[in-house]
């Protein structure tokens, strides 16, 4: 049964257009104690009457009216009210440092061509790093996720790299960690005032994905291994791989930055919600 005592989390929102023209609002919410997912409707009339900060990932809300099918797992919202409201993500000094964090690695190259390469990236690009999500919904899906992501995954690889690849080069993975997810600085749009992520639909015109984009970008400078290792971090084809790890005889070190960007993404903060 319908309780207005129930605390949802924002999982997801997103705005579309319905045949008539008129805008459409889906909403997915999570129950707080169950778990239990819900999907939501909101048409235009009450998306006009509320405020789009309502609708950031991981605040808390309360169903206040609303008209759920038979299961009681789908419902069209006609009132919300907020109970908890998320951070939007990484504030502004958090950001500087977590900045600051990826440039030490970026010093750790010893490779002078390729240092210059990737500090050359970070630098022209700082202030779209800085707000950068990692996703739009799986995982870092907040203000300053794409660094706390791309921090996490080089953690990793030094852990990896001590305990059983010593001999591994390891300026190509600082190089790969640091610019396997690159291109969702572009990907992605984010409102830094609600929190709300969506996609690009500029980028999404030129480039398949940001798996290409990071791929193209070190093939083009030469960098040719970097690139291939971006080119497999996605592990399959069907994934969005340009290199899938269940090709014949490639090299150990192709499949390391697949399993620390899996390991950060499932282990990792995976919404704003739990920050702080």
């Amino acid at each position: 049964m319908f309780s207005t005592d129930i605390i949802y989390d924002v999982v997801t929102f997103s705005i579309g257009d319905t045949k008539a023209g008129t805008k459409m609002g889906k909403l997915q919410l999570k129950d707080h104690k169950t778990e239990e997912v819900l999907n939501c409707i909101l048409w235009e009339e009450a998306l006009n009457r509320m405020d789009s900060k309502l609708f950031r990932s991981g605040n808390q809300l309360r169903i206040v009216s609303g008209s759920f099918n038979e299961k009681y797992n789908n419902c069209l919202v006609t009132a919300l009210e907020l109970i908890k409201e998320a951070k939007t993500g990484l504030d502004e000094k958090e950001r500087e440092e977590e900045f600051s964090k990826l440039v030490e690695y970026i010093e750790k190259i010893t490779d002078e061509k390729l240092k210059d390469f990737v500090s050359g990236i970070y630098k022209e690009n700082k202030e779209k790093i800085l707000i950068s999500p990692a996703a739009k919904l799986m995982h870092h899906n907040y203000i300053g996720g794409l660094m706390v992501h791309t921090r996490e995954c080089l953690k990793y690889a030094d852990a990896v790299m001590d305990a059983v690849f010593q001999r591994i080069n390891r300026n190509d993975v600082y190089a790969a960690c640091l610019l396997h997810d690159i291109g969702k600085i572009f990907e992605y749009k984010i409102d830094t005032e609600s929190g709300l992520i969506d996609y690009d639909e500029e980028f999404r015109k030129e480039w398949i994905t940001h798996s290409q984009y990071g791929f193209s970008l070190c093939m083009n400078a030469g960098f040719k291994k970097v690139a291939k290792m971006i080119a497999a971090h996605h592990a399959r084809a069907d994934w969005g791989a340009i290199v899938d790890l269940n090709e014949k005889d490639l090299e150990p070190i192709y499949y390391l930055i697949h399993h620390i960007d899996d390991l950060s993404a499932k282990f990792g903060k995976i919404n704003v919600a739990m920050l702080g």
